[in-house]
């Protein structure tokens, strides 16, 4: 079994724990996820089976997008809910405010990595530090907004609700502490859902129980994508026997094509070979997909 299975993340699971749900399932070892979603968080979670392992670092570099829930007033040590209270106050700002507080962080921004992250830093988890009471300081990072819609806005409890698209790094738990910060409020991550990982959306995913129930029926590869499909806006290459031999013993076959246009190589039963890229007249190998 070969493939990318989007599930549906529930809350209180780590993405280690779905990759571990999904060996279990399965009964294959090579099984990875895509880039850590916190156990608060739910949402999609590509999780690469097999050959498909290969495209998880690509998947992790790719842009996301979260809907999320913040609350004004108050920050706590992890910046959600979860965290110990550090500062509060009262919250006097009118909607038009918060909504440009919101729209503010369009762009490309630098952020602080909160302490409650995975970063490594000297060989130490941020988050294993911060659970022993021990704050570094960490050095700001660029990433970008592509766009922030506001989805709702409660001027009673100060509650905010956004939609976010942006890059790879981003902490959306930090995104809502900087605005409550903007406001002069503070501000802390109340919810988080990933709607949306690379070309894969909520739509594409499967709850765990639904796996499940598919894996007793036998119908689990249904919920498979191929690899390939993370290349979808690459040009094909179908290539005869020969041409798939010189390829799979590493030689660069002479192409006729677009100087560095990548392609999707195929055997001549189309089984997904190889993403080559097309420099000086020859196709050079990026990612070998053949086992």
């Amino acid at each position: 079994m070969n493939g990318i299975i989007i599930i549906d993340k529930p809350l209180g699971k780590t993405s280690h724990d779905m990759v571990y749900f999904m060996r279990k399932l399965t009964g294959i070892k090579k099984v990875g996820h895509t880039g850590t979603l916190d156990p608060e968080a739910t949402g999609v979670l590509p999780i690469c089976i097999g050959s498909a392992t290969k495209v998880a670092d690509m998947l992790t570099l790719s842009d996301k997008r979260y809907t999320a829930e913040l609350v004004l007033g108050m920050t706590t040590d992890t910046q959600d809910a979860e965290g110990e209270v550090l500062t509060e106050c009262a919250v006097n700002v009118t909607a038009e405010e918060i909504e440009n507080a919101v729209k503010s962080f369009v762009g490309e921004i630098e952020q602080v990595p909160p302490m409650y992250s995975a970063i490594k830093q000297n060989g130490k988890k941020l988050y294993e530090l911060a659970r022993k009471g021990i704050e570094v300081e960490r050095k700001k990072r660029k990433i970008k907004i592509y766009e922030i819609n506001i989805l709702s806005i409660d001027t009673v409890e100060y509650r905010v609700k956004i939609d976010v698209l942006c890059s790879k790094g981003t902490y959306i738990r930090t995104l809502c502490e900087d605005i409550g910060m903007k406001l002069g409020v503070g501000a802390y991550m109340n919810t988080l859902r990933r709607t949306m990982t690379g070309p894969f959306a909520l739509s594409d995913s499967y709850t765990t129980e639904q796996l499940r129930e598919m894996n007793e029926e036998g119908t689990l590869e249904a919920a498979l994508i191929a690899a390939d499909s993370m290349f979808a806006d690459y040009p094909a290459i179908n290539l005869n026997a020969k041409q798939t031999r010189s390829i799979t013993n590493g030689i660069r076959m002479s192409y006729k094509g677009i100087e560095n246009q990548s392609y999707r190589l195929y055997d001549e039963e189309n089984n997904f070979l190889c993403i080559s890229k097309c420099i000086d007249g020859k196709l050079v190998l990026e990612k070998s997909f053949w086992n």
